[in-house]
């Protein structure tokens, strides 16, 4: 049984909020702990964490965690929003200071490890099995990259940290690719939920595909376009 529980359909869809009484109390201590120790934090932290939890608490709460579980696209679209958009407001959130203690290429090497290998079919579909798996892959996503970004948008080396997002943006369009071009269905637990929703498996497969090769990639390439023309930027004339 997964965790946001069993496929909804077209009908039911719309009344499957998740109240679960542990994640409510995780989302209201989270907001309590973050509340006292950003309390004399710079205001772009503060609003940072602000949509951060906002955004985790609609992904968890609202009737998409349960659409997840019938529709890869809207897996992969929950993904997406957790390692594009919340990662990044995370890594904003965090002091500044952490960024001179982490290197880039540790930090690019385990986020892609983390996306292909809960993306692979067998450990995709052990993510349905137990709420502890599906909880693993959450953290480890949400973990991994938001580790990741905390490095492109506040470490030092804008050549460095443009090329290691360039980098991440070319596995995750790799890995979208693959799935767009796959000849067939390959993600089990979908096999026969996504019907009820008008889609083939192999067009949810597809569709999936298309939003981690084209979308989940824009936030990314923005940071290439800026960190580079950051590198690019004319320094000031030395003296003399």
């Amino acid at each position: 049984m997964s965790y946001c529980g069993s496929p909804p359909t077209l009908d039911t869809l719309w009344g499957r909020w998740n109240f679960d009484p542990l994640l409510l109390t995780a989302l209201i201590a989270l907001a309590m702990g973050a509340a006292f120790t950003l309390r004399r934090a710079e205001r772009h932290r503060q609003l940072a964490f602000c949509g951060a939890w906002l955004l985790a608490a609609v992904l968890f709460v609202s009737p998409i965690c349960a659409a997840s579980v019938a529709l890869l696209w809207v897996r992969v679209t929950h993904h997406i929003v957790l390692t594009m958009v919340v990662a990044p407001l995370l890594a904003l959130a965090l002091p500044a200071a952490w960024a001179r203690r982490i290197g880039m290429l540790p930090a690019l090497v385990v986020s892609t490890m983390a996306m292909w290998l809960w993306h692979a079919p067998d450990l995709y579909a052990s993510a349905f099995a137990h709420p502890a798996i599906y909880w693993a892959m959450q953290a480890s996503l949400l973990g991994s990259f938001a580790w990741l970004w905390l490095g492109l948008l506040r470490k030092d080396g804008a050549m460095t940290a443009g090329t290691a997002a360039l980098l991440s943006a070319m596995q995750m369009g790799f890995l979208g690719a693959l799935l767009v071009f796959a000849p067939g269905p390959l993600y089990l637990p979908h096999q026969a939920t996504t019907f009820a929703f008008g889609f083939t498996p192999l067009a949810d497969q597809q569709l999936a595909g298309l939003i981690m090769w084209v979308p989940a990639n824009l936030p990314l390439l923005a940071l290439v376009l800026w960190r580079l023309a950051d590198a690019l930027k004319p320094r000031g004339a030395s003296p003399g």
